[in-house]
């Protein structure tokens, strides 16, 4: 059986992760670490949870030990798409470099530049960015990749997705062609496949296990369920989630439960917590501050269910998370491989629940097709109960009428549904009938007014509209008698 010990690392890094608690290397990390060592370009496709960060990290380490780094020319890049896991992976580097004199930047969104240019302007031996934030310090001119000797690129499938890859396509292009690349990812989709073989020389290539499988560990289920109606629809699916919550009882030790979208991270952690479960939102618009703290209590234990997007399933290493959660079939089946890869790892047993509604039938048909395996089906928890009326109107509030009146009256106070009323209509007096009228008036003294609240002190005016001006019909009299 291979160890560490075996794999030619640095004493150094070799005495940091036996103080971890390591000793056998995962499959991915003793067939890629060697080749790493050889200075060889590898390309490591291995599904997630089987430890690919320390697969690059500790041949890194090693490499890098002897040499010193230069002001604003980092020696090794590694890039991340996500701000949580590039913090992951520098924490990483934190444990094993502990007996090593090797310095560090990470370069995420949400954090003061001036803070990292600091770190850039006395040099780094690792830096750990973002596409984004790394681009926009090149820009600035506050950073030169000339000096760069090994690229990393974790969960490249994911730069895809998110849209990163002309960004690594350009990074590429501002590091020296003589570079070390190390390519990760847990799939290979065409345009994965292309960059490698632009970028990367006679890789060494790593396949532990097949594209895009689950873990066998990993017990998997979907809940069927078909809403009452359609306005109902995710009121009923969130009433399923908790009550597969409370069927997991104790045996769900904590959970994270996925949405596709942000405004339903939102929704269902606010549902969640009304209910009174401890739960809490994550995803790509909440302020770094707050998903650092979040992140952290769910690592520490201190917060029970973690709602979360996308954003949260490729990469983040919580060890012992003992449910997954899909409230949403996910659009793209590979991430339905990333969302139940959180549980289940290092060789632990999970559970992976998704609520299903009729319309999200075809994703989960290429979910099975992609994982080449049918996931059990289960009856819909709340089947059969009658429900009571919607209790979750503050989360999805419906504006209330207005007081006093009634919302289905028009301006006029008729309601909307009520027939037309025909104005009451007159006969159009004839233009002579109306020259006698209006001459008539100015003789004729004034009437009283209808309406005692009126002063009728002063002459009657009368408007220019329908009606005609006597001093008008009077010029007309005048034509006629002339």
């Amino acid at each position: 059986m291979t160890t560490f010990s075996d794999l030619n690392l640095n004493p150094k890094v070799l005495k940091a992760v036996e103080e971890a608690g390591y000793i056998t290397p995962t499959p991915i990390q003793a067939d890629a670490i060697p080749p790493a060592l050889e200075g060889r370009d590898v390309l490591g496709i291995a599904q997630t949870g089987t430890g690919k960060t320390a697969g690059f990290t500790l041949p890194m380490l090693s490499l890098l030990a002897r040499g010193r780094a230069r002001a604003r020319m980092p020696r090794s890049l590694v890039l991340c798409p996500t701000r949580e896991l590039a913090a992951q992976v520098a924490e990483n580097f934190d444990t094993y470099s502990k007996y090593l004199k090797l310095t560090k930047a990470l370069l995420i969104g949400g954090v003061s530049f001036k803070e990292q240019d600091k770190l850039i302007d006395k040099g780094v031996d690792v830096l750990i960015a973002t596409p984004g934030r790394l681009l926009d310090h090149f820009e600035r001119g506050k950073l030169l990749l000339t000096g760069v000797q090994i690229m990393v690129v974790d969960e490249a499938d994911r730069m895809l997705d998110m849209g990163f890859i002309p960004d690594i396509e350009r990074i590429f292009s501002l590091t020296p062609f003589t570079r070390q690349t190390l390519f990760f990812s847990a799939t290979m989709a065409p345009e994965i496949e292309r960059i490698t073989n632009t970028f990367l020389t006679s890789p060494a290539r790593i396949e532990v296990a097949r594209q895009a499988t689950a873990s066998e560990t990993i017990d998997q289920h979907a809940v069927m369920i078909k809403p009452s109606r359609r306005d109902k629809a995710d009121a009923e699916k969130r009433a399923v989630l908790r009550a597969l919550i409370d069927a997991e009882g104790d045996a769900c030790t904590n959970a994270i439960v996925f949405c596709n979208r942000k405004v339903d991270v939102d929704i269902v952690a606010k549902s969640l917590k009304k209910y009174g479960y401890d739960a809490a939102p994550i995803h790509g618009d909440l302020d770094q501050s707050q998903r650092t703290r979040t992140l952290d209590a769910f690592r520490a234990g201190e917060l029970k269910i973690l709602v979360a997007s996308d954003v949260a399933a490729r990469g983040l290493d919580v060890p012992a998370v003992s449910h997954v959660y899909n409230f949403d079939v996910p659009g793209h089946p590979e991430d339905y491989v990333h969302r139940i890869g959180r549980t289940g790892r290092a060789g632990r047993s999970g559970k992976a629940l998704t609520i299903c509604n009729p319309r999200d039938e075809k994703a989960l048909a290429a979910v099975e097709a992609l994982i080449q395996k049918e996931i059990a089906r289960l009856p819909d928890p709340t089947a059969g109960i009658a429900r009571a009326p919607e209790s979750d109107h503050d989360e999805t509030p419906e504006r209330a009428p207005r007081s006093g009146r009634s919302r289905s009256r028009s301006r006029g106070g008729a309601p909307k549904d009520a027939p037309p009323v025909e104005p009451a209509t007159t006969p159009e007096p004839r233009p002579q009938e109306r020259i006698e009228e209006r001459a008539q008036e100015r003789t004729e003294p004034r009437r009283e007014s209808r309406n005692p609240r009126r002063d009728d002190t002063g002459p009657r005016v009368v408007g220019m509209g329908d009606h005609l001006p006597g001093f008008i019909a009077l010029s007309f009299e005048e034509r006629r008698a002339g």
